[in-house]
């Protein structure tokens, strides 16, 4: 992030302390534009929704052509919190629109943090009134950081991301690194354009990036009650190619969710497990998500031990149409297909082990990046997704979350 070209035209940003978290660090953002946009959006399926999801789902539904900006909060989820925290979360959203002269109903809202508190009102009030105020500056590369350093909560650091498309740009940022087992989202994640796109291809475009990013990644198997990703459209750039747009917004969303994986509470390695001759891709999906989310698999990968008989343990219990005999299995070093990759190691042909070097298997798993691949040979389903390994430190880090 060191061009400030990279920054869409029209859109400002800030990343202000509020009081909310105890440390006194940054943690309020604001990200606003100059004119109405286009918006959609994509919300976790627990069934605990926080009351921020709610709100948007609400907004989104009401003005998906007016949308002005999207103001976050980081340490206070405001979920299970009733009434009251729908309530708190539209007040959010009337101090933002008053600090930023915008129309009512133009702002979005997220939250992160700990479940169950009320939002602090009166910090919440004071993080947007300092950003009302640092906003006029806010159009350059380092208060976008700054936005995005202010939504993280037990991130190591930010992601952001960066894409070209046509005569348009996208710009976005993500905040994740527990609690990471999307359905429909990652944990929280903003991403703006310059480009021309109504509504509606905004939301087809985004649902086919989410699927196959931010759904096809894990850390620990939980998915939160304030997952959401939102786009943001507001055409100063003019109308692009669709599929050119799409094909940019994809790789961006790829991008930010390898990012949450890469900085995993306590992760040491960056796993990507693909499955392929599945009889369906849900299939493959299915067992590739068995594997990285099971517990024996992630512990033998942080302890550098190629067990490849959790790996195909989890495939078995995944519930998808198997033929052990069918069965194939590599790993290599890198993040691509390990089937293919100059580096593989195959541990299992036909559903046996095969004469390979244990100390070759052993090397693999020792490194900073694990591809796995599984053939079953039965179709034509292929999935891919990400994960990361299961150390003391992930322990240690949820253990003592709220204290």
């Amino acid at each position: 992030m060191s061009d400030v070209n990279v920054i869409p035209q029209g859109y400002r940003f800030a990343g202000v302390p509020a009081g909310i978290k105890k440390t006194g660090a940054a943690d309020f953002a604001a990200v606003v534009s100059d004119r109405p946009c286009a918006a959609a959006g994509m919300f976790t399926r627990n069934a605990f929704p926080a009351a921020p999801v709610l709100y948007d789902r609400e907004l989104l539904a009401e003005n998906p052509a007016g949308l002005r900006g999207v103001i976050i909060n980081s340490g206070c989820a405001n979920a299970c919190t009733g009434e009251e925290g729908l309530a708190d979360a539209a007040e959010m959203a009337r101090l933002a629109e008053t600090a930023f002269d915008t129309p009512p109903r133009s702002v979005a809202v997220m939250s992160t943090g700990v479940i169950g508190p009320r939002l602090p009102m009166e910090r919440i009030a004071s993080g947007a009134r300092a950003a009302g105020v640092a906003l006029p500056a806010g159009g350059a590369v380092a208060a976008a950081a700054a936005a995005a350093t202010a939504i993280m909560t037990t991130d190591k650091r930010p992601k952001v991301a960066f894409r070209q498309a046509g005569c348009a740009r996208l710009w976005g940022m993500a905040k994740g690194a527990g609690m990471i087992h999307p359905n429909m989202a990652t944990m929280l994640g903003v991403i703006v354009t310059d480009a021309a796109v109504s509504p509606s291809s905004l939301d087809a475009a985004l649902r086919s990036a989410v699927d196959v990013s931010f759904n096809a990644i894990s850390i620990d198997g939980d998915t939160s009650t304030n997952d959401t990703v939102m786009v943001l459209a507001n055409g100063a750039a003019g109308v692009v190619d669709q599929g050119v747009f799409a094909h940019a917004l994809t790789g961006l969303c790829t991008d930010l969710a390898q990012q949450i994986v890469r900085d995993g509470e306590g992760a040491t390695r960056f796993v990507t497990i693909r499955v392929v001759g599945a009889e369906t891709p849900a299939d493959a999906r299915t067992a590739a998500k068995a594997v990285a989310n099971s517990p024996l698999v992630k512990t033998a990968i942080y302890g550098g031990d190629a067990n490849w008989g959790r790996i195909l343990a989890a495939v078995g219990y995944s519930g998808v149409a198997v033929d052990p005999a069918r069965t194939d299995l590599w790993i290599a070093p890198g993040t691509e297909d390990a089937a293919e990759s100059p580096g593989r190691v195959q541990l299992v042909g036909k559903g046996r082990p095969l004469a390979y070097s244990e100390e070759a298997a052993t090397a693999v798993f020792n490194g900073a990046e694990i591809a796995i691949t599984v053939a079953l040979d039965l179709g034509s389903g292929d999935a891919t997704v990400w994960t990361c390994d299961l150390s003391h430190d992930y322990v240690d880090i949820n253990g003592h979350y709220r204290t």
